[in-house]
């Protein structure tokens, strides 16, 4: 069994542009385990997902112990490396992020994903330094802890269409440039499909980039072969189980019928997936 170091080093390893970590990402041990046994090298948490799944909304709403509890018990579920999605951090301000990050490595994850969305804030985004601070935050928890954890700096730029779009490359890649010096190990820009500005962000950051890819986005080679190390796929999978519930509930009321419910996985096969402890 590998050691909680061993896990983190072999989490960074897995980012390679041009070959990139794909995360299909869950949003509870069952559906870490069926992603594990599918063949993925790494999962991902997804905070939307698990905000669904315990009842609140995505957007730094979920009760910090709720959402780091969960981080928990996927860990604990699987055997490859954990990343955890933790929002903004779950906290008002860096002292918070740092005591949320402690609380990840506790629960035995190998990375977080950091965003500079601002959830009820003035603005969109937080101010670059403010969150470049919060970053910096993480990174010293991380590092005072012994794990090479990998924080993966969110920038909310395109999923959030701030500001001009003339400019809003250049905001990305400022954004980006402070946030690995501060102290990031990787960068995320979801929202963004257009391939000819993917691959300059690719050249222009100094770590692995990170891309949110589902329905409409080029496919993963494309992707690889501009240089991206990192694919994830967010909430798209938790929406997709969520909207089987639905098809599955307006066929069951209106025509009385179950035909939505003809690919489920076999129950003794997802019975057998969560003997694990």
């Amino acid at each position: 069994m590998m050691t909680h170091v061993e896990k983190a080093l072999l989490f960074r390893s897995l980012h390679v542009a041009g070959s990139p970590l794909l995360l299909a990402n869950a949003w509870d041990a069952a559906s870490a385990r069926i992603v594990e046994a599918a063949g993925a090298s790494a999962i991902a948490t997804t905070s939307a997902g698990v905000a669904w799944s315990l009842g609140a909304p995505d957007g730094d709403r979920l009760d910090r112990s709720l959402a780091l509890d969960l981080v928990a018990r996927v860990a604990a579920a699987v055997d490859v490396s954990v990343t955890a999605d933790i929002e903004a951090g779950y906290a008002d301000d860096a002292d918070g992020v740092a005591q949320t990050v402690r609380t990840v490595l506790e629960a035995g994850a190998v990375g977080v994903n950091l965003e500079d969305a601002h959830h009820g804030g003035s603005s969109p985004l937080r101010p670059v330094q403010e969150q470049a601070v919060r970053i910096g935050a993480a990174r010293r928890a991380a590092d005072e802890n012994g794990v090479p954890l990998f924080v993966n700096a969110r920038v909310d730029t395109y999923l959030l269409s701030v500001g001009d779009p003339d400019t809003r490359l250049d905001e990305t890649l400022a954004r980006a440039a402070t946030y690995v010096e501060a102290g990031a190990d990787g960068v995320f820009v979801p929202g963004l499909t257009d391939l000819s500005t993917i691959a300059t962000i690719v050249e222009k950051a100094a770590v692995p980039v990170n891309v949110l890819a589902g329905p409409g986005a080029p496919d993963v080679a494309a992707l690889a072969e501009r240089g991206v190390a990192r694919i994830s796929m967010g909430s798209s999978v938790a929406q997709a189980a969520y909207a089987v519930a639905r098809r599955a509930a307006l066929e069951l009321l209106g025509s009385g019928t179950y035909t939505t419910l003809t690919d489920a996985l076999d129950y003794a096969e997802i019975n057998a997936l969560l003997a694990y402890t």
